[in-house]
């Protein structure tokens, strides 16, 4: 047997208190489709128990809540393909958890198992680090639990690492409702198995002023573009600093991220070089879908 016990909880302050128990000997599962191939891998040491989180309160919902949508974080990637929420106020998170390994897979991956995983290309990543998303962090606490939303990067310590401990566990993702001229899209290019990893994907969401010719705001995601998802905060700054949202705008933002960006050579997937390409390419693609979706919110 690869673990001696399977736990259901039905509150946060339940799941928490069982991981406390097994001082980090349980692992929270969900959809379970990175644990169990890790585990057959044997790339994860196998758990003395897990820890199954999909039957609490909330984390398999999407809501608006206080000017923000929440995205519990069970909620499978096809559920979030699916939600009208998800697909008006972050079109490009619904764009990138669409292409999540297969169909079988979308129905049972969760977003939370996406972040947690802690890939540097992971798209649900990807798609939520371009809406400014921030994390739920639920933690155990002498006697029940304390929760605390913080930014997204924040719980990323390189690939396949995260700063979670054995007694915590993530609740959800939040980010802000659509603003008035405001749109966001998701791009990748992978090799044509289907379900294999991307070489690059890129995120973006833009603001624009009330007559639609500048950008008031904006969010640009690159991955694998380093050791963690990769926010391209140069990129944005030189759409933020563009007269006009026109071509040359965007071959500016473009160069920027290009520059900034931390790319490797994958002997599996792609040469750095092909990768600095890539960004071109796919930058181009999901500014103008964004630009273009704002202008007509």
């Amino acid at each position: 047997m690869r673990w001696q016990a399977y736990h259901r909880p039905a509150t946060v302050e339940e799941a928490l208190s069982l991981l406390h128990q097994y001082a980090g000997k349980a692992q929270v599962v969900a959809g379970g489709t990175d644990l169990l191939l890790d585990l057959q891998q044997g790339t994860h040491a196998a758990p003395a128990a897990l820890v199954d989180v999909t039957a609490i309160r909330g984390f398999n919902t999407v809501a608006v809540e206080g000017g923000a949508v929440v995205v519990g974080a069970a909620v499978t990637h096809a559920a979030i393909e699916s939600s009208p929420l998800i697909r008006q106020h972050g079109t490009a998170l619904a764009e990138s958890c669409s292409v999540v390994g297969g169909p079988q897979v979308r129905n049972v991956a969760t977003l939370g198992g996406n972040v947690a995983h802690a890939l540097p290309a992971a798209d649900g990543t990807i798609g939520l680090l371009a809406l400014d998303a921030e994390v739920q962090v639920c933690s155990w606490v002498e006697g029940g639990m304390a929760d605390v939303w913080q930014p997204l990067l924040s719980i990323f310590a390189g690939p396949g690492k995260n700063r979670l401990t054995p007694h915590q566990l993530l609740g959800a993702f939040r980010f802000s409702v659509c603003p008035p001229h405001s749109g966001s899209a998701f791009d990748r290019i992978m090799r044509p198995q289907g379900v294999a990893l991307p070489i690059l994907g890129v995120a973006a969401r833009v603001t624009l002023d009330n007559a639609g010719g500048r950008a008031q705001a904006a969010s640009i995601a690159v991955g694998p573009a380093g050791p963690i998802p990769f926010r391209a905060t140069e990129s944005e700054a030189a759409l933020l600093a563009a007269p006009e949202l026109g071509p040359p705008a965007i071959e500016a933002a473009v160069a920027a991220a290009q520059q900034q960006a931390a790319l490797r050579t994958s002997k599996h997937r792609a040469s750095k070089e092909y990768r600095h390409e890539l960004i071109a390419v796919l930058l181009r693609r999901v500014l103008t879908a964004a630009i273009e979706r704002a202008r007509l919110c």
